[in-house]
């Protein structure tokens, strides 16, 4: 979108700074894709940054056989083969940086039997045999709803399942490719939380949803067990993408943030114009509430 449409409080400065440089060139190095980059997140900046760097890593490619009308990755019906090396070239890069918590997500795999939920579940049990101590967040396809897949990967080892609903209901089809569906993302939050880790859930605002039906959304990922949910602010990456329908204040995310902790029970809620499900303040705040509720047993 061009920037002189977007209110005051969406503008960013361009990645710049020497540990942004570094693991810019760090990640092209060791051929890893990030959905920092794919999906053009405008907190790239502000993460790769960070005292340690932290990026979201992409497994399976960079390629997507879905075609879902709010994203910028690229798609196709034949992605190139996953490269079997992936998950030991990556856990083993990853060890290397030193971060606490690390996020690996992926594009859609349909294409692949288990839709790369091995791939996943690889890549975790690597990480955790070299850096046993480190905190790993998969955030995670459907899978197709193959929900045997989602308890494979949520036993692999690995500490959050996020799974992102995306929007509400009733937009799902206008928002989501067909494939993807709002009963069916819900099946797998609530068959992850069954495995006995946290779960985190995903809702982008400003594509013509209404606050009932937030709410309802709300409460639907509540019963369905989801501990963490991230609000943040459609932006379209493209022209050929869904346009944003309302730029949603920074005051009515503060809304969201209280009333999804103090009434619907989330134990944590990430809510602003800029927040990604992946995003960084967020993930300290789990990494401290995971290691809290470990020292209490």
């Amino acid at each position: 979108m061009p920037g002189s449409n977007k209110p005051g409080w969406l503008r960013q400065r361009a990645p710049q700074g020497e540990r942004y440089e570094y693991l810019s060139d760090s990640l092209r190095t060791l051929e890893l894709h990030t959905v920092c980059e794919e999906a053009q997140c405008p907190n790239l900046g502000e993460c790769w940054n960070g005292s340690t760097g932290t990026a979201t890593i992409m497994l399976l490619g960079d390629t997507c056989t879905r075609g879902c009308q709010f994203c910028a990755v690229n798609t196709a019906r034949t992605p190139a083969p996953a490269d079997d090396d992936e998950p030991e070239n990556t856990a083993k890069a990853i060890a290397e940086w030193g971060v606490g918590y690390v996020v690996l997500t992926s594009v859609d795999r349909d294409d692949i039997p288990d839709g790369g939920a091995e791939h996943f579940a690889r890549t975790v049990r690597t990480l955790k045999s070299l850096r046993p101590d480190i905190l790993v967040e998969c955030l995670t396809p459907d899978f197709r709803g193959d929900l045997a897949a989602v308890r494979h990967l949520a036993a692999s080892g690995l500490d959050v399942y996020a799974h992102n609903v995306e929007t509400v209901d009733r937009l799902q089809r206008r928002v989501r490719d067909a494939r993807a569906g709002y009963v069916q993302s819900l099946e797998v939050l609530k068959a992850a939380k069954e495995c006995g880790v946290y779960t985190k859930s995903s809702i982008m605002l400003g594509l013509g949803e209404t606050d009932d039906e937030v709410v309802d959304t709300m409460l639907d990922l509540r019963d369905a067990g989801v501990d963490i949910l991230t609000f943040g602010q459609y932006l379209q990456p493209t022209p050929k993408h869904l346009e944003v329908t309302e730029f949603v204040t920074p005051e009515k995310f503060e809304h969201w943030r209280k009333y999804g902790e103090e009434v619907v029970g989330f134990r944590y809620v990430a809510s602003g114009p800029l927040v990604r499900s992946s995003y960084r303040a967020g993930e300290f705040f789990i990494e401290a509430m995971i290691k809290g509720d470990a020292a209490k047993h």
